[in-house]
């Protein structure tokens, strides 16, 4: 039976997410003395190449580089990239599951930035919903200190690290949900990953160091699977709406579970996995909530 756009949607969805959480693993598996910028230069060097395999099949490879909007793909770079930095920070201070849960609270960011930018209506169902998400936020950072310990920290910690990584995230959902209009799905990836790469690049002037083969291996297909997660998380917003395909995006919580419990022996914090429980209702709230005033509209 053929699949339909919403089927299409979820699937890419569904192998962009399990892609992320292999690259997770693989950064961990790279070692945690490797530098972050390191790292970054490796996962997006190589993304490089399944974008382009993919452009023979899609827009081709010179359409890749075509845009009508360069000074967009600028910033969202930017942030996107300042974001990676952070997250991968977290990967490596953190155990899998607690960097996916604070993760998760990308949406309900995005929210807020989407009323205050885009001008969108949030209504008094969606802003409790927000308050609910924050409020499994600071469930989830007890096992980090608190609140209190995370602001004299100056956000030094993994946990504050991965918050304010998803807060750039959402920022990219904002810029991303503004270019959709006029760029390509392979265009948006292929600048981001170019910013990334020479970001990367930059940072080894200072911070690098030898690496064994095993290690290349690794970091090399941490770029290979978040290339092909990229380009899963791209394209199904190409085949379904967002509100019916952000409840798939929780299911990273299994993979990270399952993943650092059988590879790292990691168990994550009984709080860790209660926040993330109420930031993932919180969003689903919010997921369903769209999608009823869509259907309405």
């Amino acid at each position: 039976m053929a699949l339909t756009g919403a089927h299409r949607g979820i699937a890419y969805k569904l192998g962009g997410s399990i892609a992320f959480s292999l690259m997770y693993a693989a950064i961990k598996l790279a070692g945690t003395q490797v530098p972050v910028g390191e790292v970054i230069f490796f996962r997006a060097f190589f993304a490089l190449i399944p974008v382009f395999v993919l452009s023979f099949y899609t827009v081709g490879p010179r359409a890749v580089w075509r845009t009508a909007r360069p000074g967009w793909h600028i910033l969202r770079s930017i942030t996107g990239v300042s974001g990676m930095f952070l997250n991968f920070a977290a990967v490596l201070m953190l155990p899998l599951a607690d960097v996916t849960a604070f993760s998760f609270v990308a949406p309900i960011f995005a929210v807020v930035l989407a009323h205050f930018m885009l001008r969108e209506y949030v209504g008094p169902f969606r802003a409790a919903a927000v308050l609910v998400g924050f409020g499994g936020v600071l469930v989830m950072l007890e096992p980090h200190g608190g609140l209190f310990h995370l602001l004299r920290s100056g956000f030094s910690t993994g946990a504050g690290l991965a918050l304010t990584g998803a807060f750039l995230s959402a920022f990219v959902v904002v810029f991303i949900r503004q270019m959709s209009a006029t760029e390509k799905s392979e265009t948006i990836v292929f600048y981001f990953m170019s910013v990334c790469s020479v970001a990367g690049a930059v940072s080894l002037i200072w911070w690098r160091i030898p690496l064994s083969w095993a290690q290349t291996g690794w970091l090399a297909l941490c770029g290979i699977l978040g290339g092909i997660g990229q380009i899963g998380m791209t394209f199904s917003y190409r085949y379904a709406e967002p509100s019916l395909l952000a409840p798939f995006d929780y299911v990273a919580m299994v993979w990270a579970v399952l993943l650092g419990y059988f590879i790292f022996s990691e168990v994550p914090e009984p709080m860790v996995m209660i926040g993330a429980a109420i930031v993932i209702a919180a969003g689903l709230f919010i997921a369903w909530r769209e999608r009823r005033l869509h259907r309405a509209t």
